[in-house]
């Protein structure tokens, strides 16, 4: 019997029973969509790890902590225990840059500040990079925005899209977060005063607040304190999407690190400076203390040994090499739970197929016993049964499919794109090799559970089948 004879004859009796085959098709949709919806969403989490290691200088970047080194929270993993014994100072980026196999090593500073504008005022982490290494972290900016200048007399900022979320209303202090309403403030345009000494900014609050009411005991009258001094900075660039849309760069202020540094020697002039390291009776010390290091390998090969150099230092050390291992291997155990979830549903479609084609066989002995005495073979008839589950299955993995991406779609934007989770980008994430994936293995679900049937079908008498049919 021909291939085209067995195709015709195993979708004609699909096709003779529609609402059968629709209800046995609906299992396999069903399972199908939720075997790749499951595993789209770890797809989705694993994209959005890849990004955020993109802008944080890739696969060849090693973050270098020193001892007592700022406020900065970076992802450590499990091989770095021991702390810091020295700081990371100039000096430090020099040696590190001398090493064999690193292509750069610049310094980065961390420093909390309050931002003014108008009506608003913000509480900020100011990132201070070299333009280099911030051209090298990928920033996707929107159209008229750009890096700061180096060494540039003022200092430009460049805002992350969710910085917005972090100012508040004079007055009411009411912030984005209690209201729900995003503050009317233009970071490209509008006039922005920086305060570096926060301490003297809340001492000023405190007292102003203390002389509008009935006093403190002292007739009204409160201890002086210097108001801190304002800074006129400019915003030269914005991160490219809405307070939807996060990244690794959504509540940061970047701005050149010499400018910073060299604002904050004039600020704090004869005083330590907040972060920075001071002795027993708390002067500061000559030298100045980096919040971290961002070292760049030459080539990934050189990442592991390079970082146990820069260990055997007195540094701790984190890859994103290391960070991708230590994550991937959580993805994937998410991902196989995700997907076993999914799959019982295959399963059930699975029987609902044997059931399908058992009741088939029980429908079609006289035609089974007609076949086989016209001279078919068995083999003939094992592939008429085989290929009725797989057209089964093969449908529902198509109709499954385009389930799948719907409801990919309409998780996507439900989550706003991940925004809402804290994910840079889609949540939801459907490759083409899964959608390949999933319909060969709906098919081969399909054809296995038509196999024992089909065998049934082959061992039939043929003077049986057409007696009792």
């Amino acid at each position: 019997m021909r291939w085209s004879d067995l195709l015709r004859m195993s979708s004609g009796n699909l096709r003779r029973r529609k609402l059968r085959t629709f209800l046995t098709v609906l299992g396999v949709v069903v399972g199908t969509a939720s075997i790749v919806v499951m595993i789209s969403l770890g797809l989705g989490m694993q994209q959005s790890l890849y990004r955020e290691i993109e802008q944080s200088g890739g696969m060849t970047a090693i973050t270098v902590m020193g001892k007592d080194a700022g406020n900065q929270m970076v992802y450590m993993g499990d091989e770095s225990k021991e702390d810091a014994t020295k700081y990371i100072t100039d000096e430090t980026i020099q040696k590190l840059s001398k090493l064999e196999h690193v292509k750069s090593a610049t310094p980065t500073l961390n420093m909390s500040s309050i931002l003014l504008s108008g009506k608003y005022y913000g509480y900020i982490q100011l990132v201070g990079l070299t333009p280099e290494e911030m051209r090298r972290q990928n920033m996707n900016l929107v159209e008229g925005s750009h890096i700061p200048e180096e060494d540039s007399a003022n200092l430009e900022l460049v805002f992350g899209n969710g910085v917005a979320t972090m100012f508040y209303e004079k007055g009411t202090d009411y912030g984005y977060w209690e209201t729900q309403k995003v503050p009317d403030i233009d970071f490209m345009h509008d006039q922005m005063f920086l305060i570096l000494d926060q301490e003297a900014y809340f001492s000023t609050q405190q007292n102003s607040g203390r002389m509008e009411g009935s006093g403190d005991g002292q007739n009204g009258k409160a201890k002086q304190v210097k108001p801190p001094k304002k800074y006129v900075v400019h915003g030269i660039g914005l991160v490219e999407g809405d307070i939807e849309t996060y990244n690794a760069n959504y509540y940061n202020v970047y701005c050149d690190i010499n400018a910073l540094k060299s604002m904050l020697k004039k600020e704090y002039t004869g005083r330590a400076i907040p972060g920075q390291p001071t002795t027993k009776t708390g002067k500061p010390y000559r030298f100045f203390a980096y919040s971290s290091a961002m070292v760049q390998a030459n080539d990934i090969e050189h990442v592991e040994s390079l970082a146990a150099e820069i260990q055997g230092m007195g540094y701790k050390v984190s890859t994103n090499a290391e960070y991708l291992k230590s994550m991937e291997k959580q993805f994937a155990m998410v991902q196989a739970v995700l997907g076993g979830i999914g799959a019982v549903s295959l399963f059930v479609a699975a029987i609902g197929i044997a059931n399908t084609m058992m009741m088939s066989i029980y429908e079609r002995t006289k035609e089974i016993g007609v076949i086989k005495v016209l001279g078919c073979s068995l083999r003939n008839i094992k592939q008429i049964f085989l290929l009725e589950a797989g057209f089964i299955g093969f449908i529902g993995g198509v109709v499954g499919n385009i389930l799948s991406f719907l409801m990919s779609f309409a998780i996507n934007v439900v989550t706003g794109h991940g925004g809402r989770m804290g994910m840079d980008g889609n949540i939801s994430y459907i490759p083409l090799w899964l959608v390949i994936a999933s319909m060969l293995f709906a098919v081969f679900v399909g054809m296995a559970a038509g196999y024992f049937p089909a065998v049934r079908a082959m061992k039939l008498s043929p003077l049986e089948a057409i007696r009792n049919g």
